[in-house]
């Protein structure tokens, strides 16, 4: 049996390091999708160039590129979403809300959909999203974004119900506050940045999953943090 890998959000801060660890497992293909191209080759691996995935066109389009196999499963990590937040409820722009929906829930929505479909004609496999664990422990200032990524977790964890059927499992990570460039920025100099994710971490965590996908479905993995081992 073999099995293919893709990758949503594969040139991203965080797509960038999960993709550079899960490019060394034993995938025989991994198509690797982004607005931007991927500086990543391969004799394995196909670079696929999309547009806005909030629009059902694209994600369509997107996964033309794959042909359904009974002797082939699917696995689909995607980090795909944006961030916005800072405000209370009474200053936040109606704007933001949708925005978030949009980039968060509905690229989501859309990209399991489409994969379903695609498993559906397949031997089975897995999917696994990016929500956050301010989707699961509300913080100030982040309705939009905690609202889309906890509605993140409610789609997965249903898709995983609906997945029995076809073979499919579906999960999702929920990270804090991932080691990425702009999170450094962000958060200036005064953190204690050892205590953060990297994404090459994350990506181990996604391998693993597909690894047991059998076993493993409508599982929220929460990502606090790293802990510090004394020496």
């Amino acid at each position: 049996m073999q099995k293919h890998l893709l990758i949503f959000g594969s040139s991203g801060s965080l797509g960038k390091g999960v993709t550079q660890v899960l490019v060394k497992k034993d995938y025989e293909r991994i198509y690797l999708f982004d607005s931007k191209p991927n500086e990543i080759l391969g004799e394995n691996i196909e670079r696929i160039q999309v547009g806005n995935l909030a629009d059902e066109a694209n994600v369509i389009n997107a996964f033309s590129n794959i042909k359904p196999s009974k002797e082939i499963e699917f696995f689909l990590f995607s980090t795909v979403g944006g961030f916005s937040g800072g405000k209370n409820l009474w200053d936040t722009d109606t704007n933001d809300l949708v925005k978030m929906i949009d980039g968060n829930l509905k690229t989501c929505f859309l990209i399991g959909k489409y994969f379903a479909r695609l498993v559906k004609d397949s031997a089975g496999g897995s999917v696994l999203f990016t929500a956050a664990f301010t989707g699961l422990a509300p913080e100030k200032g982040k309705i939009p974004y905690g609202v889309s990524k906890s509605s993140v977790i409610y789609l997965t964890e249903t898709l995983a119900l609906e997945g029995v059927n076809i073979n499919l499992s579906a999960n999702t990570i929920a990270p804090f506050i991932i080691d990425t460039p702009a999170n450094r920025e962000w958060m200036g100099n005064d953190y204690d940045y050892e205590q953060l994710i990297k994404p090459e971490e994350i990506g181990e965590v996604v391998h693993s999953v597909f690894l047991n996908f059998r076993i493993i479905s409508g599982t929220v993995i929460r990502l606090p943090g790293r802990l510090k081992i004394k020496e």
